[in-house]
């Protein structure tokens, strides 16, 4: 049996070309541009501590459902990150998990209750601002 790893570290890197971020192996082209009103190519921070919340809801579907055992065909997830200016700072959470799976609503409640409680992502924002979604179902076609 092989443990998580504890520690994350990636690099990043920023010039008047853009910017990169290297983790797990991968680049990942980034949107360090100081223009608000100009749209970009690449996702900013506040795009990639969205899409951090939304891998963890995914991760956790897949490991959840090996340990529970839980069947789906696929998952898909909305995440929209609320934002105030004074101080800066991201307020409320919001989610939508789409299963396609033909488990019965209570074993979808006990995965929505795993995610809540064993996501890390999902943990740590919590504690720094309001989190709430929902997970709606549809039956895998025959």
């Amino acid at each position: 049996m092989t443990t998580s790893p504890l520690d994350f570290t990636v690099t990043a890197r920023a010039d008047a070309e853009g910017a990169m971020l290297l983790a797990a192996g991968d680049d990942l082209a980034l949107d360090t541009r100081w223009q608000p009103d100009a749209p970009s190519p690449h996702p900013g921070p506040a795009e990639l501590l969205a899409g951090a919340f939304a891998a963890c809801l995914l991760k956790n579907v897949a490991r959840s459902s090996a340990m529970l055992p839980f069947a789906y065909e696929s998952a898909d997830v909305t995440v929209t990150m609320h934002r105030q200016d004074a101080p800066p700072q991201f307020t409320a959470i919001e989610y939508e998990l789409h299963l396609v799976t033909a488990e019965p609503e209570h074993r979808v409640e006990l995965l929505h209750r795993n995610l809540k409680k064993f996501g890390t992502v999902y943990n740590t924002l919590a504690a720094v601002c309001e989190v709430r979604g929902t997970v709606s179902t549809s039956t895998p076609p025959v």
